[in-house]
């Protein structure tokens, strides 16, 4: 046996496997998981506009900054623990990963508990600022009132599920998204049609199926292959705390970056639809289900991105530049691939994409495809900002990660709203999107041009 044999054995793989084999191995359950898990979304939405109708639709639209807001606690922690893991054991200190995990866990449990209870307590008052109405509002109640309870099991099922695929289970993760995903489509037709209690019973699906999964997840406690966590690990830190929330803080950005935006531009859309032929409920509805739609097309980008974490977090840790370079390069190219799918589907076949979810009036459909094919104008590039802007949480430059998260969501595109639906009413709404793309596009190149440099400077001097 060589002598680069026996290193490698002694090696993480994710130090000297193939790059393309590697990213494969990482990313396609990742991609699974999350496309599976924006299906609770989905198929929520399909029932609901069989069962109820659109005004249905346009209550989980309301209610989904909620969901958000969940997902960037959710992505603040579990990606800021996977990405601390993963330098960690790039820089063999095992121990320090483990409490890293440890004290994630602990993170996850307080902020999920407390979010479900903030979200209980003040739950009216935030439908109503998110732009719920009459018989929307009370659809919005009855349907996150129950969601709500679920919220914990959100933030600790995507926590493990991260966890695990650092530590090298990719396939665990998966099956963790899946099992409550295969729960809820099963349950969403039985409890709308046969039990015929409408969003409720979308709700109680939902919550089901995110139940069994956390429990599943929490499993992998005892199955961890590269450290072993005792009750020390669960020590509470608060410098430690702060440190993981800094490492996931792009990802919980970007989250609340789409809540911020969801909120604008549902008010924006109820205002000006009330003054257009189409009313305040058709924009309401066919906005939401067309950016769910295209959360299908982001999970997957967003499962490339979890993938290519823990690959690009170990070897910057190893100081192995040239590999991180290549997995981010790789990762843009599988990223265009599948936003351009995205993009043909939704520029040259939307009302065949639309249908899907129930069969409205005329007006409906006109504004759902005209906002599809505009606002989706230029997806390629809002997928390759994300893809960079993570690239910085990874390598442990959060700070700059968030900065570019931000540029897309907050920056540019709330304010474009804002100002071209002062000048242009819906289609200026619609219009904000692509422009925000392109601008936060040539921002995103010049920050990674810049890094490269500054990688293959290191290379050289090390």
């Amino acid at each position: 046996m060589s002598v680069n044999t026996v290193a490698e054995n002694n090696e993480n793989p994710l130090g000297y496997r193939r790059i393309s084999s590697l990213l494969k191995e990482f990313a396609i359950p990742s991609i699974i998981a999350m496309v599976v898990s924006s299906l609770y979304n989905v198929v929520d939405q399909i029932f609901i506009g069989r069962g109820v109708g659109y005004q249905g639709n346009a209550a989980t639209n309301v209610a989904f900054p909620l969901t958000t807001i969940c997902m960037a606690i959710t992505l603040t922690i579990s990606i800021g623990t996977a990405a601390r893991f993963s330098l960690y054991l790039g820089r063999k200190q095992e121990d320090q990963a483990a409490r890293t995990v440890g004290t994630g866990i602990c993170m996850m449990l307080i902020f999920g508990i407390a979010y479900a209870l903030i979200v209980e307590l003040f739950l009216k008052r935030l439908l109503l600022a998110f732009g719920a109405s009459g018989e929307v509002l009370d659809y919005a109640v009855e349907y996150t009132r129950i969601t709500a309870l679920g919220m914990p099991l959100i933030v600790l099922m995507n926590g493990m599920s991260n966890i695990a695929r650092a530590d090298g289970s990719p396939m665990y993760s998966m099956i963790t998204m899946l099992i409550g995903a295969v729960i809820n489509t099963i349950l969403d037709p039985i409890f709308i049609f046969v039990c015929h209690w409408g969003v409720a019973g979308a709700a109680w699906a939902t919550v089901i199926g995110q139940a069994i999964s956390c429990g599943y997840a929490l499993l992998y406690l005892r199955q961890l292959k590269r450290v072993s966590i005792n009750r020390d690990s669960f020590r509470l830190n608060p410098k430690q705390m702060g440190i993981t929330a800094l490492m996931g803080m792009s990802n919980g950005l970007t989250q609340l970056a789409i809540t911020l935006v969801q909120i604008v531009m549902n008010r924006s859309l109820v205002h000006y639809g009330r003054a257009s032929i189409y009313g305040e409920d058709i924009p309401l509805a066919a906005a939401g289900i067309v950016m769910k739609v295209n959360g299908i097309v982001l999970a997957i980008i967003i499962g490339l991105v979890q993938g290519m974490q823990p690959i690009i977090g170990f070897n910057y840790g190893a100081r192995k530049y040239d590999r991180v370079r290549a997995v981010y390069l790789l990762a843009v190219k599988y990223e265009l691939i599948v936003t351009l799918i995205g993009l043909f589907f939704f520029e040259l076949l939307p009302e065949q994409v639309l249908g899907i979810f129930g069969k409205e009036d005329a007006l409906y459909l006109e504004f759902a495809v005209k906002f599809m094919r505009v606002f989706l104008m230029l997806l390629p590039l809002s997928g390759l900002q994300m893809i960079s802007s993570n690239l910085f949480s990874a390598i442990g430059k959060p700070l700059k990660g968030a900065l570019l998260s931000l540029t897309r969501q907050v920056f540019f595109l709330i304010p474009l709203i804002i100002l071209l639906g002062y000048l242009m009413g819906l289609n200026g709404v619609m219009a904000a999107a692509p422009i925000a793309d392109f601008t936060a596009f040539v921002i995103v190149m010049i920050f990674i041009t810049r890094e490269f440099r500054l990688m293959h400077k290191m290379s050289e001097e090390f």
